[in-house]
Parts: structure tokens; C-alpha cells; sequence
């Protein structure tokens, strides 16, 4: 099994456990060599309420390097602020199956940072 797969099996471990609800939607990290994306999801009714990614308009040229922990906090507030303007404050992390740590920490102290509670 290579590295993809096993990522693939923990985040469906993770997935099994964590749903997303209108009160408490999921926020999605999702990672890859040069971005970072995060959608908060109300899997209930399978829509996505927010989301923010280093492509995005808001961010794209004030990033330099869009695949280090400066921009994944940049995303994390943004996704933060965009949530709140939304009406929603709490939400469940949901990591994909990677590491919490480096750019995925980073991006989750950040949307802490700016009043997501998680």
C-alpha cells in the first residue's frame, strides 16, 4: 500500500466518525503539493456553506509561495472570517487523513485565532 492509499484508509476512519451538520458543518482540509484548500460541508444536505483555498481571488496575489504554513494560515483566516460572515461559529475539523501538524496546524490556529471554535 502506498502513501495515497494509506491516507485514503485514514481518512475514512476519520470520515466514519466525523459528519457535519447545519449547527456543527465540517471543515475539509484538503493538501497537495503546491495549494491548500477547505470547504466547511453540512454533509446532511451535502452542500458546501464556505470555503477558501490559496487560488482563491481574496489571497492569490498577496501569497507568495502558496505551499507553506504562511499561506495555509492566510487560508485558515479566511475560511474563519468567511464562516462567521455565514452565521456559524462552531464547527468539526476534519484533517484527511494528514498529519496534524506543519501546514494543516498551522491553517487550524489560524481559523482559532479568528473565533472558529473546533
Amino acid at each position: 500500500m502506498g502513501k495515497r492509499e494509506a491516507r485514503q484508509k485514514r481518512h475514512q476512519r476519520i470520515r466514519n466518525k466525523v459528519v457535519g451538520t447545519p449547527n456543527c458543518p465540517r471543515m475539509n482540509v484538503t493538501r497537495s503539493l503546491k495549494n491548500m484548500h477547505v470547504q466547511i460541508i453540512d454533509d446532511l444536505s451535502g452542500e458546501t456553506i464556505a470555503s477558501a483555498s490559496t487560488l482563491d481571488p481574496a489571497l492569490r496575489d498577496s501569497i507568495e509561495v502558496a505551499s507553506n504554513k504562511e499561506a495555509a494560515k492566510m487560508v485558515g483566516e479566511l475560511a474563519a472570517s468567511r464562516a462567521l460572515e455565514k452565521g456559524i461559529d462552531t464547527v468539526v475539523f476534519d484533517r484527511s487523513g494528514y498529519k496534524y501538524h506543519g501546514r494543516v496546524k498551522a491553517l487550524a490556529d489560524a481559523a482559532r485565532e479568528e473565533g472558529l471554535k473546533f
